[in-house]
């Protein structure tokens, strides 16, 4: 991806003219805004003065208000302002009975605006698990009737359907996460800023593989523990999170312990166990009571769900021998 000791070098070497961004908010806690305000690799700052981004509008931090919001929007659906990336945050909010009339923004729901701005830009980003796949917005028994922008959890269509694509022949950009990593969101901004998204590749989810093949565990400083099937407790150090107390970083794909956060760590180093926010299962068992913070089990011993690309029962077998392998070795030691 774009080293953030690029920047002078690119600075506007691609960019004829700035490059327009709405962004816009749909049900959400506003963490992935905090979380993009926070970013260092490229910084916020660095997108306006460096890769010429020019933030038309944005909820947080945007100075119009009222009407002036209105001129905003409804100049860039007029293309009189071109509109070159359109970044939404939070579920789609379709209720009541697919009105949308639960969420209203500048005058009319807010799925309206979404519907229409996605189809007016070139492309079309959305951050965080709400935006991405409904997130907890989304749980059942879903009263506000919340989806993703083209996802619904795994099931693609959402909001907008499966076989969207935007003006540069692109789906909706999925950066997941509850919320994003801060440079996961600048460096896509980037990318698509200095004209290098053909080079970025998404996976089926439409995730950019960048930043979405390696697991959370790849990095992992309990990786050993995890190998040798040494338990570990919340808040403890030594021993993996993934046998007792639900951490998914085995079966997540997310770059948090190659591109740390706060430049300095992440759940899993600071024993927290993963929670799997970057996939689109995010709440995973649907926040069923006693699924958070534990590992879910068969005959409670067995984990119901074993690490991508093993064979359960495969597993199984290799597991129970390596743990009484580490007793043995334990054991011996104490001797």
């Amino acid at each position: 991806m774009i080293s953030h000791t690029e920047s002078n070098h690119l600075a506007y070497t691609n960019l004829k003219t700035m490059t327009n961004l709405i962004w816009l908010k749909g049900g959400a806690c506003s963490g992935n805004t905090m979380s993009f305000l926070n970013a260092e690799q490229p910084s916020v700052i660095d997108l306006v003065t460096d890769f010429g981004i020019r933030i038309l509008y944005h909820p947080s931090i945007g100075l119009e208000i009222g009407e002036q919001v209105n001129e905003v929007l409804n100049e860039a659906l007029s293309g009189e302002t071109a509109l070159d990336i359109f970044v939404f945050e939070g579920s789609i909010i379709q209720g009541s009975g697919g009105s949308g009339n639960m969420n209203y923004f500048a005058g009319r729901p807010a799925k309206d605006w979404v519907k229409d701005l996605s189809e007016t830009a070139n492309y079309v980003v959305a951050i965080g698990d709400c935006a991405t796949w409904g997130g907890i917005m989304a749980v059942p028994p879903n009263p506000t009737e919340s989806t993703g922008m083209q996802f619904h959890k795994k099931e693609k269509g959402g909001f907008l359907g499966k076989d969207f694509k935007t003006k540069s022949g692109f789906p909706i950009i999925n950066i997941p996460g509850c919320p994003a990593h801060p440079d996961w969101i600048t460096q896509i901004l980037v990318a698509i800023a200095i004209g290098r998204m053909d080079e970025v590749l998404l996976d089926d989810f439409h995730r950019p593989k960048t930043f979405f093949t390696d697991f959370v565990q790849t990095g992992c400083t309990n990786a050993n523990s995890f190998s040798n099937k040494i338990d570990g407790g919340f808040g403890k150090r030594g021993g993996c999170l993934f046998y007792e107390v639900g951490c998914r970083g085995p079966m997540t794909r997310a770059s948090c312990n190659r591109i740390l956060w706060n430049r300095h760590s992440s759940k899993t180093r600071a024993n927290h166990p993963c929670l799997g926010c970057t996939e689109p299962g995010f709440p995973h068992h649907d926040l069923k009571k006693g699924s958070i913070f534990k590992t879910m089990k068969y005959l409670g011993f067995l984990p119901k769900e074993v690490p991508e690309g093993e064979s359960k029962l495969l597993y199984y077998f290799k597991s129970g021998f390596k743990k009484t392998l580490s007793k043995k070795t334990t054991i011996n030691s104490s001797k």
